[in-house]
C-alpha cells in the first residue's frame, strides 16, 4: 500500500544530544506503534510531524510532494493529541470540543454529530456539562483524545493515549482507535507494549533516536524465540539475585512454594524451560532497562 508520508533521514538535535538520527520510513493506512522509553526520540518526532518542532535535516513528503510544498493542506489533515494535553479548565467537555471544531473548520451540524458520537464513545457524554476542572486525569485523556478524532482526520498522531487510565478504559480506549482506524494513518507512541501489540499493523522500535527494529508485531515477537526461559528456584532468594547478574529478569513468578523466574538468554540456561515469547521479550531483549527523559 503506497505510503501518505515519506520520512527520509530525518535528524534532530538539542545541543550535543541527538534526538533523531537518519530516521526513514513510510507510513500509510494503518496503526503504527512507535515504541521506545522515555528519551528514545519518540515525541520528538511527534512533534515534528505535527509542525511543532523544526528538524536540522531530512526530508518529508506526503502524498508524495515535499511537505514544505503542501503544509496546509497537511496540516488541515492531522488529529493530534500530545503527552501533557492543554485543556481549558472553565471549559466544559461540550463547550471544548465545540471550540476545537470551529478551529478546525468542522460544519455546525457535523460538529453536534461527531461531538456526541466522541464523548459517547469515550463515557463522557453524560458530563458533557460539567466543567473540565471537575474532571480526572483519566477522563481528562479521554477528551483529549476524542479532540483529536474530531473532524475525521486523515493523520492521527496519539503521544502516550493511554496514560493514567485504568485496565478497563485503557482497552476501550485501544478498541476506539482499531474501529477509527480502518481508513487513516494512526501513529502512537509509547512506551507500554500492551498498547499496541494487538492493534499495530507495524512497529517501529526507536532507541535514543535511531530505528532498532521494526517489523509486524508477531515478527518481533518471532525474533525472541529461543530465548526466553523459565527456571524455578524454589524460594532461594540468593539464586534469584545470583540470575539478575546473569540474565535479563523479565518477571518472577511465586506459586507460595516456588519462585518462577522469566529470563532472556541466547543459551539455555541450567534448570531452564523454553517459554513462549511475547512481544514485550522482544522489548527488552532490545532496551534491556534504558530509561530517560525526553
Amino acid at each position: 500500500m503506497e505510503s501518505r508520508i515519506v520520512i527520509n533521514e530525518l535528524c534532530k538535535s538539542y545541543g550535543a544530544t541527538k534526538a533523531l538520527v537518519d530516521f526513514s520510513y513510510g507510513f500509510g493506512a494503518g496503526i503504527y506503534g512507535l515504541l521506545g522509553p522515555n528519551g528514545s526520540g519518540k515525541t520528538t518526532l511527534m512533534n515534528i510531524l505535527t509542525d511543532n518542532l523544526k528538524y536540522d535535516s531530512g526530508e518529508i513528503s506526503y502524498k508524495g510532494k515535499p511537505l514544505k510544498t503542501v503544509k496546509k493542506e497537511y496540516i488541515s489533515h492531522i488529529g493530534y493529541m500530545p503527552q501533557s494535553p492543554g485543556l481549558y479548565p472553565a471549559f466544559t467537555a461540550a463547550d471544548y470540543l465545540n471550540y476545537i471544531s470551529v478551529l478546525k473548520g468542522v460544519g455546525r451540524s457535523a460538529a453536534r454529530a461527531q461531538i456526541e458520537t466522541l464523548l459517547k464513545a469515550m463515557e463522557l457524554w453524560d458530563v458533557r456539562n460539567d466543567r473540565i476542572r471537575t474532571f480526572s486525569g483519566g477522563m481528562k485523556q479521554r477528551l483529549a483524545l476524542a479532540q483529536a478524532f474530531l473532524g475525521d482526520p486523515e493523520l492521527i498522531i496519539l503521544d502516550e493515549p493511554t496514560a493514567g487510565l485504568d485496565p478497563g478504559k485503557r482497552i476501550a480506549v485501544r478498541n476506539f482507535i482499531s474501529e477509527n482506524a480502518l481508513d487513516k494513518t494512526v501513529i502512537i507512541a509509547t512506551h507500554v507494549v500492551s498498547d499496541i501489540e494487538f492493534i499495530a499493523r507495524d512497529i517501529i522500535m526507536l532507541k535514543k533516536g535511531v530505528i532498532a527494529e521494526t517489523g509486524t508485531p508477531a515478527e518481533l515477537t518471532a525474533k525472541a524465540a529461543g530465548s526466553v526461559w523459565t527456571i524455578c528456584t524454589g524460594k532461594d532468594g540468593d539464586e534469584i539475585k545470583r540470575m539478575r547478574e546473569l540474565y535479563d529478569i523479565v518477571s518472577i513468578r511465586s506459586d507460595g512454594e516456588n519462585a518462577y523466574v522469566r529470563v532472556l538468554s541466547d543459551k539455555r540456561p541450567e534448570n531452564g524451560e523454553p517459554a513462549q515469547p511475547v512481544l514485550e521479550d522482544r522489548y527488552l531483549k532490545v532496551f534491556g532497562e534504558q530509561t530517560g527523559t525526553e
